[in-house]
């Protein structure tokens, strides 16, 4: 039986920096977001709006030797707190949630998608696990050096 499971990959860090500020630099997708993103992300273009709910943005993203287009749109269930990007073409979404934390913040970032289930979602599941973390583990650094420059 073909059916889809739902999956979350995500990977936190603290971050020494005022969550306000790390929550704005990924809220503003016109000067900040775009500095922090790895290498693996190009072509990054705002579509519409460009701070928080309601901007529209593509990129493209080489990974597993594939090089992908994505169109997605932004809202902040919680804003200053957590926002998420929604990608309809793909069925996903990636959040970004920023906690408080004494004179600092720690920063969540993770992906739901549907993957198939069975054996073919195993390896799904298990090589996009190994393609995001590692994305996340270099973005979750690239936003506390940068937050560090802007504090």
């Amino acid at each position: 039986m073909a059916g889809k499971v739902r999956h979350r990959i995500e990977a936190s860090a603290f971050v020494d920096a005022p969550a306000a500020v790390v929550y704005q630099i990924f809220a503003d997708y016109r000067q900040h977001h775009p500095r922090i993103l790895p290498a693996a992300f190009g072509n990054f273009q705002v579509q519409a709006g460009g701070v928080g709910a309601g901007t529209a943005f593509t990129f493209d993203l080489r990974a597993a030797g594939r090089l992908r287009h994505y169109r997605g749109i932004a809202s902040e269930p919680e804003p200053g707190r957590y926002l998420v990007e929604t990608y309809p073409d793909e069925g996903s979404q990636t959040s970004f949630r920023v906690v408080p934390l004494g004179d600092g913040c720690t920063v969540t970032i993770a992906t739901e998608f549907d993957s198939r289930s069975g054996l073919a979602g195993i390896f799904e599941r298990w090589l996009a696990a190994r393609v995001l973390k590692p994305l996340y583990a270099d973005e979750l650094a690239r936003v506390a050096a940068y937050a560090r420059n802007l504090s």
